[in-house]
This record gives C-alpha cells, structure tokens and sequence, in this order.
C-alpha cells in the first residue's frame, strides 16, 4: 500500500505550515499567552545563574546576613514565577493540542466520507482507522511536548548563553569547541529516524488492517479453525512493528547522546582554560560558580531540544500520511451548476454506459429504461455488473462513458446530495449502527413526530417484535445489529427507507438470506414500500421476479435482453436457460413451467393483477 522506505515529500517547515494555517491559527491568541509565559518562565534559569556571582561574591565572602536573606527572597520568587507560569503555559498548550487534534480527526473523517468506492477499495478501514486515530494522537502528542518543550528550553537556552557570555565570552567559546562535532552525526540521525518512524507507521496500518480482517472474519476464522494461523500472522507483523519503533527509538536516543559527548567536552576545557584563571586571581570564585551553574543548566535545555528533533521526525511521518489523505480529492464531486432535481417520481435511463475497474470491464455499454412508478428487475449471472448499477446510478462510482438520466436529468447535473435523497435503498447486507433502534430508524431526521414514526414502525413490522426487546426503541442494536435477527434488521432498514420517503427504491436482494415466516413479513413491508415509487430489484432467484413490469438481463457487464418475463421466455435466450438451469432440479414440472408462458387468464392462483410486484413474487414463493 505504501513504500515503506519512501522519502519524506514535505520538509519540516512545510509539514509546520501546514499544522498551522489548518488547525493551529485559530487558536493564535492562546498561542501568544502560552509563549509569553514560556518566556518568563525560560528565563528564570537565566536568573538563577546570574544570582550565583552575587551570592558567592557578596553575600558568602562578607558573611552579610541582610544580603543573603535578600538574595534568598530572590531565589524564592524566581522558583514561584518559575512554577506558576510552567502551570500556566502546559494548560495552556494542552487545550490548543486537543482542539488542534479534535478538528483535525473531523475534518480528516469528513474528507474521507466523501472519498468515491475506488478510494476505499484501495484504502481498507484499519489503515484510515490507523490513520484517523493513531496517527493524529501520535501528532497531538508530540506536539504539545515539542511546542511547550521546545519554546521554554530555546528561550532558558538563550538567557543562561547570554549570563554565560556577560561572565567571559572566551569562555563561552571554549565551551563550545564540541558543537561543530554535533552538526553531521545529528543530520544523519534524524533522517534514520524519519525513516524508521515510516516504517512503523506503515507496519501499523497493516496491523491495524489485520486486526480488523480478523475480529470482523471471526465466525469464518473459528469454522476454519484459523487462530494459530492468524496468531502466527498477527505474532510476524507485531515482532517487524517493534523492531521498527526500536530502531526509531535508538535514533532518537543517540541524538541526545550526541548533546553529552559535546558538553563533556565543553565541560572539560572550560574547566582547565578558566580554571587557571581562576587560580591566578583574574575571575572570582563567584564569577566561575555562575558561569558552571549557566553551562550546566544549558545541558539539560540542550539535551532536550535534540531529542525533540528525534521526536519531530516520528512525528514528521505521522503528518506526512495525513497530509497525504487530507489532501486527496474526492473524484466524484458536485457539478459547478447544478441542475435541480426531479420533483416527481422519476423515469430511470442507462445510455451505452461502460465502466472498468483498472483493465477489467464491469459494464459494456449498458442500455435500459425503468418506467416512472414501475417495477424494472435485474437480473443475471454473479459478476454480470447487476450491483455496479446501483453504484452508477447513485454515483458511488463514474462510468468512465455513457449517460445515466433521472427524471430526464444526469446525475452528474444534480448535486450528490439531491441525487442521493431520490433513492431509498434495502439490501441483504442490512446496515445499522451501534445506537438506539430509534437512531437506526430516524438517522438525522431529528424532526419526525410521534405519530409518523409509529405509522413507520406499523409499516414496516417492526412493531411487532419491539415488545420484545427490554427498552423498546431506546434498546440499542449493537454492532451491525448484532442483537436483532436478520428479519428484525431487514425491517428496521425497511421503516428506515420509509422514513426517507423517497421517490426511487433499489432491492438488491433484500430477502435472499431470511427464513419463511420472517420473509412473509418483510415482503409485507416490501408491499408497502414499493407502492407509488420506481423500483428496481437485483434477483438471483429469478421466480421472484416472474411479474416484474420489466425484466432487464444482463451478462458479462452488458444488456443482453429485456421485457416481460413470458416475452423472454418465448425468446429463449440468456434469460430462458438461466430460469431453465436453475428449475432443473424440481424435476418436469418446473421446467414446463419455465418454458410456458403464463398470464393472468391462464393461472390465477399464481398471478394475482390486484396486488403489488412484492406481494405477488412472494406469493409465486407460497409465503403470503
């Protein structure tokens, strides 16, 4: 999915930049009390080496006892300034961290809906989870250590250079004879670093990604008795993660280690160079104990400051990934001048429409029309493009040719939201969320009232089972409807799509996986559903769709026929073998069923014209 040796593609002030124009500057004024505090309180270290010359010089040497509790008062009101405003700026930085981390993690999620089908067939959900969650935490994180770390330390760095330089600038010199042994050594470890940090970050996407395929597989995983193996997969990928996260580790350490074997050097010439100054009466000893109490401060804001450069970079590959993410554009967008949508229930059209995912073609040239308040079913071999109809038709994907109208308008001229509020879809899979039923049935729909929602509830059945459950509609359904059967799913989606009130409604094999009793009451639903909208139905099982208005029969990802469903059969094509090959096992009689034209006149028990396309499938079905 990623290179993980890549090269970093933005440098730190870009990365920066990027922080702060997005989620940073609207908390600028926080930012500016925060750093004023840094200020005061960096500089204290300043002060407090400082103070030592007086100290040893005034106060030690002429045994004044005024002087030296002067000079402790001092002392005490620099230490209290010094904690107050250390308080003060970490509050401070903290609440701009979390709000930065908070909009970033919307943001980044709103942009990531939006993404088309293909983005997310080449982006699992654990690599953008990864990204969404662990990534912004890792940036929160170090963000708000290198920020308050990185301003208070630069500022305590400069006040105790400037006490050391007003003490002996030669000094100071030879004290930093070392640092130019820092410079390339530091570089290198940086970008091994970055590097490192890259590659755990990718190695936790794939973990993230596994975890996900394994805890979301896990009733296939036990069949298959597939938990050595995919603790074996799971052991390989964590043990490559933690030898990655050792090796960012070990860069970042080494470069603080650099900081010590530069200040052991400063320390050692210092010592001999002043300290025969000292010996010969040219500095006082009050003078050295400051400037040694100002160099010895000075390692340790040093020494911080490096490893925060290590830190930098681990965090430097975290918002590398999310820029990346944040910045790519959704392909499928609103038009710039949108057509307003049909008001009335709409004729459906598919002109020459083709789609190939990479080389592989899905749709040859798709050509159809659903009739306005009809019932159009679909129907084909598994992999004849029947799906990816519905993906057109709401634009979860582009053909790259062809023209697909509603009401007589694209659905490229509609915004997305237009075009997806004229569609109210009911599939197997039926979706629902970790919340209440009532949130599962009512979604953002905050202003239904009452009476309309228990008119829904009737409609759709649900009615009947909510008795059942120990809080009614506060009862909440758990993941993916974990606590609902599959009949009880299928009827919460069916009040959902009701609910919804849209003017087109797509069945893709919306009861294909239920039992008998629970499928008569979904087909009931169904019947309500269906009345007054156009509908278009995905079948495999092609007796279900016998009364269809049109049946539309497609293969290898073009329209190979259409019509009525006695039309088709006296045509003998595609769409008779398939309804002969799956009748074959029921022996003469279906087949003679499957080859012989039936109207209304000729069998009336089986085809009743007073009830709906629904009710009358399920009826072929002997379920109503």
């Amino acid at each position: 999915m990623d290179n993980k040796n890549a090269t970093p593609t933005t440098d730190a002030r870009g990365l920066f930049l990027w922080l702060w124009r997005g989620f940073l500057n609207n908390h600028k004024w926080i930012l500016i009390g925060a750093a004023l505090l840094m200020v005061l309180e960096g500089s204290t270290l300043g002060l407090i080496s400082y103070m030592m010359q007086p100290m040893f010089d005034s106060a030690f040497a002429s045994g004044d006892s005024a002087t030296l509790m002067s000079i402790g008062v001092i002392f005490a009101l620099i230490f209290f300034v010094r904690g107050a405003t250390s308080i003060g700026h970490k509050v401070m930085m903290a609440t701009v961290a979390q709000r930065a981390a908070g909009d970033l993690r919307n943001q980044l999620v709103q942009r990531l809906m939006r993404q088309d089908n293909a983005f997310h067939q080449i982006h699992p959900p654990g690599y953008l989870i990864q990204r969404v969650q662990s990534d912004v935490a890792s940036i929160n994180g170090v963000w708000a250590s290198f920020i308050t770390g990185a301003g208070r330390d630069f500022v305590s760095l400069i006040s105790l250079l400037v006490v050391a330089i007003s003490i002996d600038w030669k000094w100071t010199v030879v004290a930093c004879i070392g640092t130019p042994l820092l410079i390339l050594p530091s570089l290198g470890a940086q970008r091994f670093v970055r590097r490192r940090a890259r590659e755990a970050r990718d190695l936790g996407a794939k973990l993230a990604i596994l975890l996900d395929e394994i805890f979301h597989g896990i009733v296939p995983t036990k069949l298959n008795r597939l938990e050595e193996y995919q603790s074996a997969k799971f052991l390989s990928s964590t043990k490559r993660l933690i030898k990655a996260q050792i090796k960012a580790t070990l860069g970042t350490a080494s470069i603080a280690a650099m900081v010590d074997v530069t200040a052991g050097i400063g320390f050692f010439c210092v010592l001999l160079y002043g300290g025969s100054e000292i010996v010969s009466g040219e500095k006082t000893v009050g003078q050295f104990m400051s400037f040694f109490t100002a160099l010895g401060m000075m390692f340790e804001p040093l020494r911080r400051l490096a490893g925060l450069s290590g830190k930098w970079q681990v965090a430097a590959s975290a918002i590398e990934r999310l820029k990346e993410l944040y910045e790519t554009e959704p392909s499928i967008k609103d038009p710039s001048k949108p057509m307003p949508a049909p008001e009335s229930v709409p004729t459906i059209s598919l002109d020459q429409v083709k789609l190939s995912y990479g080389d592989t073609p899905v749709l040859q040239g798709a050509t159809f029309v659903a009739e306005a308040g009809k019932t159009t079913a679909i129907v084909g071999a598994s992999g004849a493009g029947k799906s990816t109809l519905f993906n057109v038709l709401t634009r979860l994907v582009d053909p790259q040719s062809g023209e697909t109208k509603i009401g007589g308008v694209g659905n490229r001229s509609m915004t997305l939201e237009e075009l997806r509020n004229q569609f109210s879809v009911v599939s197997q899979d039926a979706t629902l969320f970790d919340e209440t039923l009532r949130d599962n049935i009512v979604l953002d729909h905050k202003d239904i009232d009452d009476a309309r929602l228990q008119e829904v509830l009737d409609a759709a059945h649900v009615s009947e089972f909510l008795p059942k459950l120990a809080d009614g509609l506060e009862t909440r359904v758990g993941p993916r409807g974990s606590n609902l059967s599959g009949g009880q799913r299928q009827r919460v989606v069916i009040a959902r799509a009701l609910l919804r009130n849209t003017p087109i409604l797509l069945l893709d094999e919306a009861t294909s996986a239920l039992d008998a009793h629970s499928e008569t009451l979904v087909q009931e639903a169904l019947d309500r559903l269906s009345v007054g909208r156009t509908t278009l139905v995905i079948a495999h099982r092609l007796s279900t769709v016998r009364e269809a208005d049109k049946i539309v029969v497609m293969d290898k990802g073009a329209v190979v026929d259409q019509g009525t469903h006695d039309e088709l059969i006296e045509g003998g094509g595609v769409y008779a073998e398939l309804y002969r090959l799956q009748f074959t096992s029921d022996g003469e009689t279906a087949e003679a069923l499957a080859l012989q034209p039936v109207s209304a006149a000729q069998a009336p028990a089986q085809i009743e014209p007073q009830k709906s396309f629904v009710g009358r499938f399920f009826s072929r079905l002997g379920l109503s």
